[in-house]
Parts: C-alpha cells; structure tokens; sequence
C-alpha cells in the first residue's frame, strides 16, 4: 500500500512539470529568421529625391557633416525582435549597379513607435541601389524600406580665375620690328659722297682721302725745307766781306 503511495505521488509531479514546462515553452521560444530586402532596390534614389529628402541636417539623431547624405531605413510594424544584419549598395560612379556596399557595422540603431530604424551616412551624391537584411520577427511584404533622407551638398572645386589683361603695353623701340640706326640690325645713314656720317656741321664738303692727305704733307715738307736752305744760304751772304 505505502508503494502505490509513492508511485502515485511521482507520477502527479510528473506531470505537474511536464504542464508548467509546456506553458513556459511560448514565452522562451524566439521569433523565426526571416530575410526582408528594400523595397526601393534598382529605382537608383538620389538622396535628394524629393520624395524622401528632409533637407540638410533634418535627420533626427543624425550628427550630418557638410559634403554627407544620411539615410534612414526602417523595418516596419511592432513584430521586430532585432535586427541582427544588413547590407546596403550604391552606385558612386554613375553606371546605375551597386558598386559601394555599407553593413550593419557602419550604421546607427534607432527606433519610431517601436519599429526599428537604421541610418548610414554617405558621400553626398551616391545612388541607392540594393539592400538586404536578417532579422528575427516578420515584416509586411517581407520588404524593408527607405524612410526619408537628409541631402548633402556635394563638393565641387571652383576654376581657377582666369588673369584678365587691361588696355594693351606699347611696344618698345626694340620690339617695334623696325631697327634703329645705331644698333645691332639697324642701318647707316650714308652721307652726300657715299660714306658713313655728314660733314662737319651737317655742310656738303668732300671727305679728305688717304692719298690728298699724304701729298698736302710731302708739299708741307717740300716748302718747309725750301725755307730753311734760303735762310742758310742769305747767312752765308752776310758774311763774306769785301776788301779793296
């Protein structure tokens, strides 16, 4: 009798546990792994779309520097535990593919009324182009989307001004393309007989040539010798005397 006691009492905390073990299971079970992707995949958004931009520095939570677009994403309704990865694409140079990818370590978790949001900031002017994530919980449509963006100005570089010229320099006599007399390139003025300069005065006289001068000077010597053999001569004559 006392056995069947014992076995009895086993078997209602049996199933005594087994009852509290099923009501438990619900609330330590985890909501299934589903994988939602953007809705706005292959619609190439400029950040400056109309349809999403808040306009600069309007993006609550954001920190935007100049030169960023921010873009906020949001996984919809309260059926989210976690969002545990994503990985968005743009395209930077303008051939429509996704061709710069962003993870989850490069974002920002916030939250809306208790869906949960993710922003990233970018180089302003790239294109949204795909994204992809893992959550636990489920989404409408299983598709994530694009909230609303914060538009950057993009960074141009000014031209370099252009040095402007005013009025216009007069040409030296150096650079005028006609030589002057005197210098290298130039040239002589001759004079009446054909030789380089005028007379003396600007006159018309002949130049003396080499062969007039030498004999105006032999003439000068001729005359000049003569001279001196009559002084001779007429010293001579005053001496001699005459005796009777």
């Amino acid at each position: 009798m006392p056995q069947r006691r014992s076995v009895a009492r086993a078997a209602v905390t049996a199933s005594a546990a087994a009852a509290c073990l099923a009501l438990a299971t619900p609330a330590w079970a985890s909501a299934a792994v589903t994988n939602p992707t953007l809705r706005q995949a292959g619609k190439h958004v400029l950040a400056s779309n109309a349809e999403f931009d808040q306009g600069f520095g309007n993006c609550a939570g954001a920190d935007q520097q100049a030169g960023q677009d921010i873009w906020v994403f949001i996984w919809p309704g309260n059926g989210v535990e976690s969002v545990d990865a994503v990985k968005i694409g743009w395209d930077t140079d303008n051939d429509k593919t996704a061709d710069t990818f962003k993870t989850l370590a490069d974002g920002h978790f916030t939250t809306d009324n208790g869906a949960k949001k993710v922003w990233f900031a970018t180089p302003a002017g790239w294109q949204l182009e795909s994204g992809e994530s893992t959550i636990h919980g489920q989404v409408p449509q299983n598709l994530f989307n694009l909230t609303h963006t914060c538009s950057g100005t993009t960074q141009t570089q000014s031209p370099s001004p252009t040095p402007s010229t005013t009025g216009s320099e007069s040409p030296s006599p150096s650079d005028s393309g006609t030589p002057t007399p005197g210098q290298p390139g130039g040239t002589e003025t001759p004079g009446p007989s054909g030789s380089v300069g005028g007379g003396a005065g600007g006159g018309g006289s002949l130049p003396i040539t080499g062969v007039a001068a030498t004999s105006i000077a032999v003439t000068g010597i001729a005359l000049i010798g003569g001279g001196i053999a009559l002084m001779t001569l007429r010293r001579r004559r005053d001496r001699i005397t005459f005796t009777s």
